[in-house]
């Protein structure tokens, strides 16, 4: 993960005098280079402008694959706006799920942070993406009317010698477990519920995640979000 340095307590281009705006503004560059896509078929002013306008709404995008530049893309624009003020931070959540652990690296800073974190559901919410929507506290995880979520077990491909193929088969079933009971401690259901219901694919639609206990409430507009 990329690191700054320098003054003040977000880092360099801290400015006092330049009002919330403008700490954000100064941060701009910063986030422009770790918010790239993938591809590198980012339009630099383009995406300069989402970032900052997303930064001014203090709303973070969650979309797509789960993979480390995505959480590291997150952690910082947490980081930052936890930087700036307290006040609650709005993450967005579309994605198919992905690395296990950037995923759960998202999910412990929005705990770690003090800003009040609020998360909204939008498309589909996948595998390790449900994980990241339980980053936020109970009566704070929304969801648009279509969204899906998906809940199912780990999976992955080990090969080498019988002694490695064996090590990453136990990891898999750890990460099970540590999924499983995350989800069922912020859900209020069981251990053995959750494990039963993602031995396969578990797909919910909204109302079908407000009652298993994902969501806290159906949204429509923005201004239902409290």
């Amino acid at each position: 993960m990329a690191t700054v340095q320098g003054p003040g307590p977000i880092g360099p281009g801290w400015d006092e005098s330049a009002g919330d705006g403008g700490r954000i503004q100064r941060w701009e560059g910063t986030i422009l280079e770790m918010t790239s896509l993938n591809d590198g078929s980012a339009t630099p002013g383009k995406e300069e402008g989402l970032v900052a306008r997303m930064l001014e709404t203090r709303t973070v995008l969650v979309s797509g694959q789960v993979d480390e530049k995505l959480a590291e893309r997150a952690i910082s624009q947490l980081l930052i706006l936890n930087g700036v003020n307290h006040d609650p931070i709005r993450m967005v959540i579309t994605s198919q799920g992905g690395h296990v652990d950037s995923g759960f690296a998202i999910h412990d800073m929005m705990k770690f942070i003090e800003s009040p974190v609020v998360t909204l559901g939008a498309g589909w919410v996948a595998s390790i993406g449900v994980p990241i929507l339980l980053g936020a506290e109970k009566d704070s995880r929304y969801s648009l009317p279509n969204t899906r979520f998906l809940l199912h077990q780990p999976s992955g491909g080990a090969g080498g010698q019988a002694s490695d193929i064996r090590i990453a088969a136990e990891e898999i079933l750890k990460l099970r477990e540590r999924i499983n009971r995350l989800i069922a401690g912020e859900t209020g259901n069981s251990a053995e519920q959750v494990e039963n219901d993602s031995d396969r694919n578990f797909w919910m639609n909204s109302e079908e995640a407000l009652e298993y206990g994902l969501i806290t409430k159906i949204v429509t507009s923005a201004h239902e979000i409290g």
